[in-house]
């Protein structure tokens, strides 16, 4: 076991918290609130090569790993900025393009998506279904060499700012008839495809979307892969890179809340002391603090396992890495926010613009509750409940 990083590792972290300190959560906020995007920050991760870190680099990508991803996506949180379109467009959309897209396809997205200058969201939540993937009301059937699709997707993130969205539907098995999930990479400004905007009660420049599909029709070569039977392997694929990259967000986040209230109560005297001598204030950051590094050393290993190709043991990692995290970080931003006082409620002191994100990631990518359905099932081999 090695919990060093490599020296390419190391600088990769340095080199991303330098710039993210450089932007800060008060950029981020700025941008969340006036309805703006952090488009500076991200064409300069995408220059610096920073988001295209897990793509190989024939496609002119660092030719990493989750692992590096992951890196990137802690520091940016832990400096204030969570960006959630790290975990769609990189992490799922360059890793399911990678390893299950045509050469076509892998030669027209994944440069872009590397350099910043492409994003590409990610659909697969609908209202009635969530993300069980076996109860997706949206089909795509062949009319010719197209495919018409039709359905509705909601939470999707950033499609007003994406030109492409990975849209998952279904479609007849060839071979037993039953509908199996597929993968097409649509245009947002296709023709039957709209959008409304669902208002959250969450700070973020990165906005959620109901989107309708009717009848929208894209090329045969939209199809991820040569055919329909690669829809379900390039879904699992992307899956966990991205519940590995929400945890390490959720880590970052987590490390941003706790650093600002460790400064803040080593400094705040009251009756002739720093507030944080007393126990009262230092032990539960203490307890908070101990929280987030354990989900951070299950990051690390979800992450070493699904770029060591080991899947199985990925997958359950990834779920434990993703519960341990959105658990630690909604601890830390309350811990952070009651140790400021009535200042840890004030835009001022950066903490409470945290709390709804840290809180939805306790429901997504995936609930709390799906991953100890998970647990119960596949690690402690009860029946499943659901």
């Amino acid at each position: 076991m090695n919990f060093d990083h490599t020296p390419e590792q190391a600088q990769l972290r340095d080199a991303v918290a330098a710039m993210g300190k450089r932007y800060g959560h008060r950029y981020f906020v700025e941008k969340a609130k006036s309805g703006g995007h952090t488009d500076e920050l991200w064409a300069e991760a995408g220059k610096l090569g920073y988001l295209g870190v897990n793509v190989p680099s024939q496609y002119g990508g660092g030719g990493g790993g989750i692992t590096e991803l992951a890196i990137v996506c802690e520091e940016l949180a832990a400096a204030g900025c969570p960006l959630l379109l790290l975990l769609v467009s990189p992490a799922i959309a360059a890793t399911i393009i990678a390893k299950h897209g045509t050469t076509g396809q892998r030669e027209r997205f994944l440069p872009g998506i590397a350099d910043g200058t492409l994003k590409i969201v990610f659909a697969i939540t609908e209202p009635e279904a969530g993300s069980n993937f076996h109860r997706l009301s949206t089909v795509a059937r062949r009319d010719g060499d197209d495919w018409v699709i039709s359905g509705r997707k909601c939470f999707i993130s950033g499609v007003d700012e994406a030109p492409l969205v990975l849209v998952v539907a279904r479609t007849e098995d060839a071979g037993t008839g039953r509908l199996a999930p597929a993968l097409f990479v649509v245009p947002t400004d296709a023709a039957g495809l709209t959008k409304s905007r669902l208002e959250m009660e969450i700070v973020s420049p990165e906005n959620q979307w109901m989107v309708y599909l009717d009848d929208v029709r894209v090329p045969g070569e939209a199809l991820i892969g040569e055919d329909t039977s690669a829809g379900l392997p390039a879904l699992f694929s992307g899956l966990n890179p991205e519940r590995i990259t929400a945890a390490a967000m959720g880590v970052g986040t987590a490390r941003y809340a706790l650093e600002r209230a460790s400064s803040y109560v080593s400094s705040r005297s009251v009756w002739g002391r720093p507030i944080g001598m007393h126990q009262g204030v230092a032990h539960p950051l203490a307890h908070a603090a101990i929280q987030v590094e354990l989900a951070r050393l299950m990051v690390a290993k979800a992450a070493a396992l699904y770029d060591s190709g080991r899947d199985l043991e990925a997958g359950v990692a990834a779920n434990m890495a993703k519960y341990a995290s959105s658990e630690a970080a909604t601890l830390a931003v309350d811990t952070a926010i009651q140790a400021h006082g009535g200042n840890g409620m004030t835009t001022e002191y950066g903490i409470a613009t945290l709390l709804g994100g840290v809180r939805a990631g306790r429901i997504a990518p995936v609930s709390r509750e799906m991953i100890l359905n998970f647990v119960s099932q596949h690690i402690l081999g009860q029946d499943k409940s659901y």
